[in-house]
Protein backbone atom coordinates (compact mmCIF):
# COMPACT_ATOMS: atom_id res chain seq x y z
CA UNK A 1 0.00 0.00 0.00
CA UNK A 2 1.29 3.06 -0.82
CA UNK A 3 0.51 6.74 0.63
CA UNK A 4 -1.39 9.70 -1.18
CA UNK A 5 1.60 11.67 -2.16
CA UNK A 6 3.53 8.41 -3.57
CA UNK A 7 0.71 7.74 -5.55
CA UNK A 8 0.23 11.06 -7.02
CA UNK A 9 3.91 11.40 -7.69
CA UNK A 10 4.47 8.34 -9.78
CA UNK A 11 0.87 8.79 -11.36
CA UNK A 12 1.61 9.63 -14.99
CA UNK A 13 -0.05 12.62 -15.60
CA UNK A 14 0.45 16.08 -18.12
CA UNK A 15 0.31 19.33 -17.18
CA UNK A 16 -1.77 21.89 -19.14
CA UNK A 17 -2.01 25.15 -17.71
CA UNK A 18 1.59 26.41 -16.73
CA UNK A 19 2.87 29.81 -17.50
CA UNK A 20 6.52 29.34 -17.86
CA UNK A 21 7.33 32.55 -16.78
CA UNK A 22 4.89 31.88 -13.67
CA UNK A 23 8.06 29.21 -13.14
CA UNK A 24 10.63 32.44 -12.37
CA UNK A 25 11.67 31.13 -8.24
CA UNK A 26 12.77 34.10 -6.19
CA UNK A 27 16.72 32.65 -6.35
CA UNK A 28 16.57 33.09 -9.86
CA UNK A 29 14.83 36.51 -10.30
CA UNK A 30 18.02 37.28 -8.59
CA UNK A 31 20.37 35.19 -10.36
CA UNK A 32 19.08 36.48 -13.63
CA UNK A 33 19.35 39.99 -12.33
CA UNK A 34 22.77 39.61 -11.13
CA UNK A 35 23.82 37.65 -14.43
CA UNK A 36 21.80 40.62 -16.97
CA UNK A 37 23.08 43.95 -14.29
CA UNK A 38 19.22 44.35 -13.32
CA UNK A 39 18.59 46.48 -10.25
CA UNK A 40 15.36 44.43 -8.10
CA UNK A 41 13.41 46.41 -5.71
CA UNK A 42 13.30 43.83 -3.10
CA UNK A 43 16.64 43.23 -1.01
CA UNK A 44 16.58 40.01 -0.61
CA UNK A 45 14.83 36.73 -1.87
CA UNK A 46 12.76 36.74 1.53
CA UNK A 47 11.51 40.20 1.03
CA UNK A 48 10.42 39.07 -2.51
CA UNK A 49 8.39 36.06 -1.16
CA UNK A 50 7.17 37.94 1.20
CA UNK A 51 5.33 40.35 -1.60
CA UNK A 52 3.43 37.04 -2.96
CA UNK A 53 0.74 37.93 -0.80
CA UNK A 54 -2.15 38.52 -3.09
CA UNK A 55 -5.75 39.66 -3.02
CA UNK A 56 -6.53 39.25 -6.71
CA UNK A 57 -5.33 38.45 -10.18
CA UNK A 58 -4.30 42.05 -10.70
CA UNK A 59 -2.21 42.39 -7.71
CA UNK A 60 -0.36 38.80 -8.71
CA UNK A 61 0.62 40.39 -12.54
CA UNK A 62 1.78 43.15 -11.03
CA UNK A 63 4.84 41.45 -9.74
CA UNK A 64 4.60 38.69 -12.33
CA UNK A 65 5.11 41.78 -15.05
CA UNK A 66 8.00 42.99 -13.14
CA UNK A 67 9.56 39.57 -12.36
CA UNK A 68 9.48 38.89 -15.91
CA UNK A 69 11.97 41.47 -16.30
CA UNK A 70 15.30 39.74 -15.44
CA UNK A 71 14.37 37.43 -18.48
CA UNK A 72 16.41 39.09 -21.33
CA UNK A 73 18.38 35.88 -23.16
CA UNK A 74 17.98 33.04 -25.11
CA UNK A 75 20.34 31.62 -22.05
CA UNK A 76 17.40 32.75 -19.59
CA UNK A 77 14.36 31.12 -20.74
CA UNK A 78 16.19 27.79 -21.83
CA UNK A 79 16.99 27.73 -18.25
CA UNK A 80 13.76 29.09 -16.71
CA UNK A 81 12.27 26.18 -18.69
CA UNK A 82 14.53 23.29 -17.91
CA UNK A 83 14.48 24.49 -13.96
CA UNK A 84 10.64 23.44 -14.55
CA UNK A 85 11.20 20.88 -16.20
CA UNK A 86 13.36 18.85 -13.68
CA UNK A 87 10.59 19.86 -10.86
CA UNK A 88 7.94 18.92 -13.24
CA UNK A 89 9.80 15.53 -14.05
CA UNK A 90 10.05 14.67 -10.24
CA UNK A 91 6.39 15.11 -10.20
CA UNK A 92 5.62 12.31 -12.72
CA UNK A 93 4.54 14.34 -15.62
CA UNK A 94 5.03 12.35 -18.55
CA UNK A 95 3.62 15.66 -21.14
CA UNK A 96 3.43 19.60 -20.88
CA UNK A 97 1.96 22.00 -22.43
CA UNK A 98 3.24 25.12 -21.22
CA UNK A 99 2.16 28.93 -22.09
CA UNK A 100 4.47 31.76 -22.83
CA UNK A 101 3.87 35.80 -22.80
CA UNK A 102 5.89 37.32 -25.81
CA UNK A 103 4.04 40.56 -25.36
CA UNK A 104 5.70 40.76 -21.51
CA UNK A 105 8.76 40.21 -23.57
CA UNK A 106 9.00 42.16 -27.04
CA UNK A 107 7.25 45.13 -25.51
CA UNK A 108 10.99 45.38 -23.35
CA UNK A 109 13.02 45.15 -26.73
CA UNK A 110 13.53 41.33 -26.29
CA UNK A 111 13.19 39.99 -29.68
CA UNK A 112 10.24 37.03 -30.37
CA UNK A 113 12.94 34.88 -31.70
CA UNK A 114 14.78 35.44 -28.53
CA UNK A 115 11.92 33.85 -26.35
CA UNK A 116 11.17 31.08 -28.64
CA UNK A 117 14.47 29.71 -29.10
CA UNK A 118 15.35 29.88 -25.64
CA UNK A 119 12.23 27.83 -24.62
CA UNK A 120 12.10 25.49 -27.43
CA UNK A 121 16.16 24.87 -26.47
CA UNK A 122 14.99 23.65 -23.07
CA UNK A 123 11.98 21.43 -24.46
CA UNK A 124 14.36 19.92 -26.82
CA UNK A 125 17.06 18.59 -23.61
CA UNK A 126 13.88 18.30 -21.47
CA UNK A 127 12.57 15.83 -23.77
CA UNK A 128 16.54 14.61 -24.22
CA UNK A 129 17.27 13.96 -20.57
CA UNK A 130 14.25 13.75 -18.93
CA UNK A 131 11.98 11.81 -21.17
CA UNK A 132 9.24 15.09 -20.86
CA UNK A 133 7.73 16.00 -24.10
CA UNK A 134 6.20 19.17 -24.40
CA UNK A 135 4.21 21.66 -27.07
CA UNK A 136 4.55 25.63 -27.02
CA UNK A 137 1.30 27.99 -26.78
CA UNK A 138 1.63 31.40 -27.61
CA UNK A 139 -0.78 33.49 -25.11
CA UNK A 140 -2.11 36.98 -26.13
CA UNK A 141 -2.26 39.39 -23.14
CA UNK A 142 -6.10 40.35 -22.94
CA UNK A 143 -5.44 43.78 -21.39
CA UNK A 144 -3.91 44.94 -24.71
CA UNK A 145 -6.04 45.10 -27.89
CA UNK A 146 -6.42 42.98 -30.94
CA UNK A 147 -4.34 45.11 -33.30
CA UNK A 148 -1.18 44.09 -30.93
CA UNK A 149 -2.27 40.48 -31.14
CA UNK A 150 -2.17 40.53 -34.33
CA UNK A 151 1.32 42.01 -34.47
CA UNK A 152 2.21 38.99 -32.18
CA UNK A 153 1.09 36.27 -34.77
CA UNK A 154 2.72 37.94 -37.67
CA UNK A 155 6.40 37.95 -35.09
CA UNK A 156 5.43 34.00 -34.61
CA UNK A 157 4.82 33.20 -38.24
CA UNK A 158 8.34 32.31 -38.46
CA UNK A 159 7.89 29.76 -35.20
CA UNK A 160 4.44 28.38 -35.65
CA UNK A 161 5.26 24.95 -37.27
CA UNK A 162 7.09 25.20 -33.63
CA UNK A 163 3.94 26.26 -31.67
CA UNK A 164 0.81 24.08 -31.41
CA UNK A 165 -2.08 27.07 -30.43
CA UNK A 166 -3.17 30.04 -29.05
CA UNK A 167 -4.16 30.76 -25.40
CA UNK A 168 -5.76 34.07 -24.38
CA UNK A 169 -4.47 35.27 -20.44
CA UNK A 170 -3.55 38.10 -18.06
CA UNK A 171 -6.52 40.56 -16.61
CA UNK A 172 -9.96 38.61 -17.22
CA UNK A 173 -12.14 41.13 -15.85
CA UNK A 174 -13.21 43.76 -18.27
CA UNK A 175 -11.67 42.11 -21.79
CA UNK A 176 -14.35 39.52 -22.58
CA UNK A 177 -13.01 36.72 -24.95
CA UNK A 178 -15.24 38.89 -27.80
CA UNK A 179 -12.18 41.42 -27.95
CA UNK A 180 -9.72 38.66 -29.80
CA UNK A 181 -12.64 36.83 -32.15
CA UNK A 182 -10.65 38.19 -35.17
CA UNK A 183 -7.26 36.91 -34.47
CA UNK A 184 -8.35 33.74 -32.73
CA UNK A 185 -10.08 33.49 -36.42
CA UNK A 186 -6.81 34.04 -38.13
CA UNK A 187 -4.77 31.71 -35.74
CA UNK A 188 -7.50 28.66 -36.49
CA UNK A 189 -7.19 29.51 -40.16
CA UNK A 190 -3.12 28.61 -40.06
CA UNK A 191 -3.51 25.11 -38.14
CA UNK A 192 -3.29 26.65 -34.84
CA UNK A 193 -5.27 24.78 -31.79
CA UNK A 194 -6.90 27.49 -29.68
CA UNK A 195 -7.73 27.96 -25.60
CA UNK A 196 -8.40 30.95 -23.69
CA UNK A 197 -8.40 31.94 -19.74
CA UNK A 198 -12.52 32.24 -19.21
CA UNK A 199 -14.58 31.99 -15.93
CA UNK A 200 -11.65 32.41 -13.43
CA UNK A 201 -12.40 35.78 -11.79
CA UNK A 202 -15.04 36.34 -14.93
CA UNK A 203 -18.41 35.69 -15.55
CA UNK A 204 -20.08 32.41 -17.01
CA UNK A 205 -20.82 34.72 -20.23
CA UNK A 206 -17.11 34.63 -21.26
CA UNK A 207 -17.51 30.88 -20.99
CA UNK A 208 -19.63 31.12 -23.78
CA UNK A 209 -17.86 33.85 -25.18
CA UNK A 210 -14.82 31.27 -25.55
CA UNK A 211 -16.96 28.53 -26.73
CA UNK A 212 -19.09 30.44 -29.16
CA UNK A 213 -16.82 33.29 -30.59
CA UNK A 214 -13.28 31.66 -30.31
CA UNK A 215 -14.09 28.04 -30.87
CA UNK A 216 -11.78 26.97 -28.30
CA UNK A 217 -10.66 23.77 -28.28
CA UNK A 218 -9.87 23.93 -23.97
CA UNK A 219 -11.19 26.13 -20.96
CA UNK A 220 -8.34 27.27 -18.68
CA UNK A 221 -9.78 27.45 -15.51
CA UNK A 222 -13.29 27.63 -15.77
CA UNK A 223 -14.38 27.56 -12.39
CA UNK A 224 -17.44 29.57 -12.64
CA UNK A 225 -18.89 27.47 -15.68
CA UNK A 226 -20.64 25.73 -12.80
CA UNK A 227 -22.52 28.68 -11.85
CA UNK A 228 -24.56 27.97 -15.48
CA UNK A 229 -26.64 24.58 -15.66
CA UNK A 230 -26.73 25.04 -19.87
CA UNK A 231 -23.10 25.71 -19.91
CA UNK A 232 -22.40 22.58 -17.72
CA UNK A 233 -24.69 20.53 -19.97
CA UNK A 234 -22.87 22.00 -22.97
CA UNK A 235 -19.22 21.42 -22.02
CA UNK A 236 -20.07 18.21 -20.69
CA UNK A 237 -21.90 17.03 -23.60
CA UNK A 238 -18.71 18.24 -25.87
CA UNK A 239 -16.13 17.20 -23.50
CA UNK A 240 -14.59 20.42 -23.12
CA UNK A 241 -11.78 20.02 -21.09
CA UNK A 242 -11.07 22.67 -18.12
CA UNK A 243 -7.68 22.79 -17.25
CA UNK A 244 -8.09 23.69 -13.85
CA UNK A 245 -5.11 25.25 -10.71
CA UNK A 246 -6.60 24.72 -7.45
CA UNK A 247 -3.60 26.68 -5.09
CA UNK A 248 -3.53 29.32 -7.89
CA UNK A 249 -7.47 29.66 -6.96
CA UNK A 250 -6.43 29.67 -3.19
CA UNK A 251 -4.05 31.84 -3.61
CA UNK A 252 -5.32 34.48 -6.08
CA UNK A 253 -8.64 34.45 -3.18
CA UNK A 254 -11.20 32.76 -6.40
CA UNK A 255 -11.73 30.28 -3.33
CA UNK A 256 -11.66 31.46 0.57
CA UNK A 257 -10.45 27.69 1.53
CA UNK A 258 -9.59 24.42 -0.76
CA UNK A 259 -12.12 22.56 1.06
CA UNK A 260 -14.60 25.01 -0.54
CA UNK A 261 -12.58 24.00 -4.41
CA UNK A 262 -15.37 23.22 -7.12
CA UNK A 263 -13.16 20.56 -8.67
CA UNK A 264 -14.90 17.41 -7.13
CA UNK A 265 -18.21 18.39 -8.09
CA UNK A 266 -17.29 19.35 -11.50
CA UNK A 267 -16.05 15.49 -11.55
CA UNK A 268 -19.47 14.42 -10.49
CA UNK A 269 -21.14 16.61 -12.89
CA UNK A 270 -19.21 14.39 -15.62
CA UNK A 271 -16.80 17.30 -16.57
CA UNK A 272 -13.40 17.26 -17.87
CA UNK A 273 -11.05 18.40 -15.20
CA UNK A 274 -7.53 18.33 -15.19
CA UNK A 275 -4.77 19.86 -12.46
CA UNK A 276 -2.50 22.03 -12.86
CA UNK A 277 0.09 24.58 -11.34
CA UNK A 278 -0.62 27.59 -13.33
CA UNK A 279 2.34 30.17 -11.86
CA UNK A 280 3.60 27.51 -9.42
CA UNK A 281 6.51 29.98 -7.92
CA UNK A 282 4.01 32.71 -7.07
CA UNK A 283 1.15 30.59 -5.53
CA UNK A 284 3.15 27.96 -3.66
CA UNK A 285 2.93 24.66 -5.14
CA UNK A 286 3.89 22.71 -8.32
CA UNK A 287 2.43 19.97 -10.17
CA UNK A 288 2.00 17.07 -7.23
CA UNK A 289 1.85 19.96 -4.98
CA UNK A 290 -1.73 21.00 -6.32
CA UNK A 291 -2.46 17.62 -7.08
CA UNK A 292 -2.05 16.34 -3.35
CA UNK A 293 -3.37 19.50 -1.57
CA UNK A 294 -6.50 19.28 -3.74
CA UNK A 295 -6.84 15.74 -3.02
CA UNK A 296 -6.70 16.00 0.67
CA UNK A 297 -8.58 19.05 1.05
CA UNK A 298 -11.96 17.26 -1.09
CA UNK A 299 -10.99 13.40 0.02
CA UNK A 300 -10.53 12.45 -3.71
CA UNK A 301 -10.85 8.94 -3.99
CA UNK A 302 -8.21 6.83 -6.26
CA UNK A 303 -10.58 6.24 -8.90
CA UNK A 304 -10.83 10.18 -9.15
CA UNK A 305 -7.35 10.26 -9.58
CA UNK A 306 -7.02 8.21 -12.14
CA UNK A 307 -9.70 9.79 -14.05
CA UNK A 308 -8.00 13.50 -13.35
CA UNK A 309 -4.60 11.63 -14.41
CA UNK A 310 -6.33 10.07 -18.08
CA UNK A 311 -7.98 13.40 -18.42
CA UNK A 312 -4.89 15.77 -18.47
CA UNK A 313 -3.47 13.43 -21.90
CA UNK A 314 -7.13 12.98 -23.48
CA UNK A 315 -7.59 16.72 -23.03
CA UNK A 316 -3.96 17.31 -24.76
CA UNK A 317 -2.89 18.21 -27.99
CA UNK A 318 -0.63 14.37 -28.37
CA UNK A 319 -1.28 12.17 -31.13
CA UNK A 320 -4.38 9.53 -30.48
CA UNK A 321 -1.70 7.02 -30.77
CA UNK A 322 0.69 9.28 -28.16
CA UNK A 323 -2.49 9.23 -25.53
CA UNK A 324 -3.39 5.64 -25.92
CA UNK A 325 0.23 5.05 -24.55
CA UNK A 326 -0.01 7.60 -21.87
CA UNK A 327 -3.32 5.90 -20.72
CA UNK A 328 -2.15 2.26 -21.20
CA UNK A 329 0.82 3.55 -18.89
CA UNK A 330 -1.80 4.78 -15.86
CA UNK A 331 -3.70 1.52 -16.35
CA UNK A 332 -0.24 -0.14 -15.78
CA UNK A 333 0.56 2.09 -12.97
CA UNK A 334 -2.97 2.16 -11.47
CA UNK A 335 -2.85 -2.10 -11.45
CA UNK A 336 0.53 -2.36 -9.66
CA UNK A 337 -1.04 0.35 -7.24
CA UNK A 338 -4.52 -1.25 -5.99
CA UNK A 339 -4.59 0.71 -2.85
CA UNK A 340 -3.50 3.97 -1.06
CA UNK A 341 -2.99 4.45 2.40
Amino acid sequence: MVSLPDFIRGLPKAELHLHIEGSLEPEQMFEFAKRNAIALPFASVEALRAAYDFANLQDFLDIYYQGADVLRTEADFRDLALAYFHRVAADGARHVELFFDPQTHTARGVPFGVVAEGLLAGMAQAQRQLGVSSKLILCFLRHLDEDAAFATLREAEPWLDRIVGVGLDSSEVGHPPAKFAQVFRAARERGLKLVAHAGEEGPPAYVWEALDLLHVDRIDHGNRALEDDALVQRLVREKLTLTVCPLSNLKLCVVSDLAGHPLKRMLQLGLKATVNADDPAYFGGYLAENWIAVSQALALTREDLIVLAKNSFTGSFLTPDEVAGHLAAIDAYAAAQPAIA
